[in-house]
């Protein structure tokens, strides 16, 4: 019986290096927060103030903020097509 090569997680087969041959660069920067805080308030008057202070806006449901204000970027809709 001939024994068969097993495959190990990540190895990649090796018709992947013709299709990434002259592939562009990419490289993605940390985009992760320095530092993380929760912040807890008594009341609702409390946290509408501390939205004041922070200019943002806070609600009941908000979960998460970034200081200062964070443009959040989609790219799942994006495409990127050669124009040569």
């Amino acid at each position: 019986m001939a024994e068969q090569k097993q495959c190990k997680l990540f190895d990649l087969p090796e018709w992947w290096e013709s299709d990434w041959q002259d592939m562009p660069e990419f490289v993605q920067n940390d985009q992760t927060s320095f530092k993380s805080i929760i912040v807890h308030f008594k009341s609702r008057e409390e946290m509408l103030a501390f939205s004041e202070l922070v200019k943002q806006r806070i609600t009941t449901e908000t979960q998460s903020i970034w200081y200062p204000e964070a443009e959040i970027r989609r790219y799942a809709d994006k495409r990127y097509i050669d124009e040569s």
